[in-house]
């Protein structure tokens, strides 16, 4: 039996202490509102289509956040830049189309990466903007790199020329140039995703390009959106970080963001170990990109990631479309390098601070003791929730979410401690995958240890979870009725004690 099936036949029995803080503000009351789907505090495109998120770069106080865009959608094809801008990476203000499709011969502008050319390297000024992007020729549609330039801090771009920068050499996949400059060598560096390779490029100028070497990504299916960085763990060693998003899914690994850590000596990269370790485990994380903390002087101390919070497999299933949009990003997370084990690095993850300027109310729950179910007296769809959960001896233990009045609709939140695994299910409300495979998505978790922190982002529409250290997240998109905003605790099997239950309500 599943996790979240063997949730429904726990006998709800519990013992509630005391609320330690009421709500400090109390929510509007909704007599009947409309349905509405938008995100809360997501990112989401103000109407239309967008799927994958470009670099965002820090510039003039501010971030600035490129994505791919398609106006004419769903009847039209095509994708173009549109670009956000944001002081705190929570409140975006529209700057509309900085790149726009089928103004040259080369066709839509597809992913790629935009740098500050600081010495002006390229020619077009010191501290102009450079994007290299990905465009499918005209003379077959091949996928080339070709170069676009901004001299107005990034408000438009002007292409260089029909004639790519970085020719296609004869492969079919050939797409999502991520380039930086590396101060060691003086020179620009790109990795570019080539099928189940991520090919090397070295550039002084940003035109011209020539190739170093190359990374086997395994048996990962085809890369996209491929990245490069150098992080400073949390022992001091620095390590550089290859990422790229990828699809796991054939041999039992999630298809997000796969990433290896390792070392980059100027023209290719050597790993730590062979095998990827994965950013999210949950179904809809893809795209991803992660970027400097633009204000702070620590530049490898840590980064900040997000990503197009959908998957390819049900792209186009979403309820927004009755509102005339479809596309949405994950929050943006702080991530950090940690040692794990001899010669093992992991990147962890939290939600960045800057959230809590949505909260309008906040709940604490000191201390409840659950055997079988209890549903708090709490309820909400877009909301942040923090508990510790200890046990003696049990099977499962979590959260019902988005739960309906009749408690036969919920997204599921838990540890499966005799599996051991955590788990998000979406298997028991709506969701986007008609093909019934992609219902709970799971992590393995130690069945020898005695608890857990769970820190849960819900929204209209997603559900995000990054447990314990946040070494593990999972971002899962969900179909919840409107009036699905119950909230439940749960444990099967023996008594758990969820403790320090925190819940945030966004505005």
């Amino acid at each position: 039996m599943s996790a979240a099936g063997c949730c429904l036949m726990v006998l709800a029995l519990a013992i509630q202490y005391p609320v330690i803080s009421k709500t400090v503000e109390k929510l509007p009351r909704e007599a009947s509102p409309p349905p509405n789907y938008r995100a809360a505090y997501h990112f989401t495109t103000p109407d239309k289509w967008k799927n994958d998120p470009q670099r965002p770069l820090y510039l003039d106080g501010k971030y600035h956040y490129y994505y791919l865009y398609n106006r004419d959608y769903p009847k039209g094809n095509g994708t173009e830049w549109r670009q956000a801008t944001s002081v705190d990476l929570v409140h975006w203000t529209d700057e509309g189309v900085a790149i726009p499709k089928y103004t040259n011969r080369n066709g839509d502008p597809w992913s790629g990466s935009v740098v500050v050319d600081q010495a002006g390297t390229a020619g077009f000024g010191k501290g102009a903007l450079v994007a290299i992007v990905t465009q499918p020729s005209a003379d077959g549609g091949k996928q080339e790199q070709y170069l676009w330039y901004s001299t107005n801090r990034g408000k438009t771009f002007r292409s260089y020329s029909n004639v790519p920068v970085l020719p296609n050499p004869g492969t079919r996949d050939f797409r999502d140039p991520k380039v930086i400059w590396d101060d060691r060598s003086h020179k620009w560096i790109m990795a570019l995703a080539e099928g189940t390779k991520i090919g090397f490029y070295e550039s002084a100028n940003l035109k011209n390009w020539h190739y170093t070497g190359g990374f086997d990504t395994g048996d990962n299916g085809i890369v996209e959106c491929p990245e490069l960085y150098v992080l400073r763990a949390d022992d001091g060693t620095r390590k550089w970080v290859l990422g790229a998003s990828a699809n796991g899914q054939a041999s039992g690994n999630p298809s997000t963001y796969a990433y290896w850590t390792g070392n980059f000596n100027g023209r290719e990269f050597n790993p730590d170990h062979p095998e990827p370790q994965w950013l999210d485990h949950g179904f809809d994380w893809y795209g991803g990109v992660t970027f400097e903390d633009g204000s702070s002087s620590d530049k490898t101390g840590h980064r900040f990631a997000l990503a197009w919070m959908n998957n390819w497999a049900y792209a186009d299933n979403t309820p927004t479309l009755r509102e005339g949009f479809n596309g949405m990003d994950s929050i943006v997370r702080r991530i950090e390098l940690k040692r794990s084990g001899v010669d093992t690095y992991r990147l962890v993850s939290k939600p960045i601070n800057a959230l809590n300027q949505k909260v309008v109310a906040t709940d604490v729950f000191e201390r409840i003791d659950v055997t079988g179910s209890y549903t708090l007296p709490v309820q909400g769809d877009s909301y942040q929730i923090e508990a510790d959960i200890s046990w003696s001896d049990i099977t499962n233990a979590g959260f019902r979410l988005r739960e309906s009045t009749g408690k036969s609709r919920h997204a599921d939140v838990g540890v499966y401690v005799k599996g051991g695994y955590t788990y998000v299910s979406r298997a028991l409300t709506g969701h986007p995958d008609k093909s019934g495979t992609r219902l709970e998505s799971r992590a393995s978790f130690d069945p020898g240890r005695k608890n857990i922190h769970l820190n849960i982002l819900v929204d209209k529409l997603s559900v995000e979870v990054f447990v314990d250290d946040g070494s593990v997240v999972f971002s899962n998109v969900i179909f919840p009725d409107w009036k699905d905003r119950g909230i439940t605790l749960y444990s099967d099997g023996g008594t758990a004690i969820f403790r320090n239950v925190v819940i945030k309500h966004f505005k």
